[in-house]
């Protein structure tokens, strides 16, 4: 059974711009996407920043009305059945908001507890229970200014279980945490998903929605322009082989360079410690390197190595490698 089903869902936003002559301008933040999760299920929805993650999160967790389209959350309309639907989903963002850092965790939990109208009785048996679940059984009476950003994070996630949703909206949960806390707190998912809680993901990290999510859908401009499994999504990156080298200085005019090179199919470039990593791919692998170490002729280059492709890179050359 779909627990969430969403179809067409749209959300446009209405700005003025302009001083003088002002006049009305539509963001098209969401357009037109359509998904499913089972229960039990876990979805990745993976994009670039603007690409519509959040106001996706957003709509069906009915804190904002769809422009058009409908979502359906446990058969109720996040629209008309919004009463219906707030007390079975759980929101969990990233960053350190949201607790009271004076209190202790297990104050916090029992203070959301009462603003959540979970039972007295109820209460007193759940709260121990998550802290174990999350793994803050020994530091439940700690006050939460003393805790570490993935601690926090993991506290987050005791609170939005406090009246045991059946769906969780994870809103890049893992976003600033250390590699520990992020594996920590990559554990808890897997603990929820044995749990047969629902779960919508939104990350921005690869290698994080290859090890936990069942199917991923890749976002860009609003639109849906991938859902498959981890592996389906690696199918149309088959053709190539990757370049990467680490390199000081590379300017976005040898980039563009890089770029035009006949058989080269996407370009990034990130930052690494003191230097910048650049990613070409292409279907020739290392027999390209030569003309591309012609480009970067006078740059420092530490390391050039060829790799085969990964979930990663297939997501560049869905996004039209906007990286």
């Amino acid at each position: 059974m779909s627990v969430i089903e969403v179809r067409d869902l749209r959300r446009v936003f209405r700005t003025t711009v302009g001083v003088i002559r002002r006049k009305t301008k539509e963001i098209v933040a969401v357009d037109g996407i359509s998904f499913d999760i089972e229960e039990g299920g876990l979805l990745g929805l993976l994009g670039p920043n603007g690409a519509g993650k959040t106001t996706t999160v957003k709509m069906l967790t009915t804190l904002l009305i769809p422009t058009s389209g409908t979502a359906r959350i446990l058969d109720h309309d996040v629209v008309k059945g919004a009463a219906a639907i707030r007390p079975h989903i759980g929101f969990i963002f990233g960053g350190e908001r949201g607790l009271y850092w004076r209190l202790s965790a297990i104050d916090n939990l029992r203070y959301f507890a009462n603003l959540y109208m979970v039972d007295p009785d109820v209460a007193r048996q759940r709260i121990p229970y998550l802290l174990e679940l999350v793994g803050l059984a020994d530091r439940g009476h700690e006050k939460v200014e003393g805790y570490s950003r993935g601690m926090k994070q993991r506290l987050h996630i005791a609170r939005a279980l406090l009246h045991d949703p059946r769906v969780l909206f994870l809103d890049e949960p893992t976003m600033g945490l250390d590699p520990v806390g992020a594996r920590e707190l990559r554990g808890v998912i897997r603990d929820l998903l044995a749990e047969r809680k629902t779960i919508l993901l939104t990350t921005h990290y690869m290698f994080e929605a290859d090890e936990l999510c069942q199917r991923v859908a890749v976002i860009n401009r609003g639109k849906i322009v991938a859902l498959d499994t981890p592996e389906g999504l690696k199918q149309h990156v088959q053709d190539l082989s990757v370049v990467e080298l680490e390199v000081i200085g590379i300017t976005g005019h040898r980039v563009e360079e890089l770029r035009r090179l006949p058989f080269v199919d996407t370009v990034s470039v990130e930052p690494y410690e003191q230097k910048q990593k650049l990613s070409i791919h292409s279907n020739t692998g290392s027999t390209s390197v030569p003309q591309i170490l012609n480009i970067l002729e006078g740059l420092r280059v530490d390391k050039v190595t060829s790799r085969e492709p990964t979930l990663e890179d297939a997501y560049v050359r869905l996004v039209g490698g906007e990286v």
